[in-house]
């Protein structure tokens, strides 16, 4: 039962996405588009972005989820367990901030700029490059 919930929220939040981006678009003045990226300087460092602007000079994260929007909206800050993903994001676009969406419709817009944490990330891509590396080891080849 709660997969199934958890299945039709995360179709709801997909549904309500392109909806999300206009608004945050009308927003900030800037038009923005999903994407896949990967860094240039090491590949096995990638992310799905829900919003990049055509410029590159912010990037977004929309949240379409009942429980999210209520415990961002109620405290103002981003929900501590979405902080590795959006460093994660900075440290694939190298930009300083990240913009934090939250919405649902007919409810006020919650929008929060996280900035880029570079202790954080450094220690955050430590970890991820040694998983990277013990994907390829699993795999008889380097992942990297």
């Amino acid at each position: 039962k709660l997969r199934s919930n958890s299945n039709a929220a995360m179709a709801r939040g997909s549904a309500l996405e392109p909806e999300a981006r206009r608004r945050f678009e009308a927003k900030v003045g800037v038009p923005m588009a999903p994407a896949c990226m990967q860094s240039q300087s090491c590949e096995w460092l990638r992310a799905s972005v829900d919003g990049i602007a055509v410029d590159a000079s912010r990037v977004v994260e929309i949240k379409c989820g009942e429980s999210v929007y209520r415990n961002t909206s109620q405290s103002g800050q981003v929900p501590r367990y979405y902080f590795g993903q959006l460093q994660h994001i900075l440290a694939i676009t190298q930009l300083e901030a990240i913009d934090f969406f939250c919405y649902l419709p007919n409810r006020p817009e919650v929008h929060v700029v996280v900035p880029r944490d570079d202790q954080y990330i450094g220690k955050l891509l430590k970890v991820e490059e040694a998983f990277w590396m013990k994907v390829g080891e699993r795999r008889g080849k380097s992942a990297l």
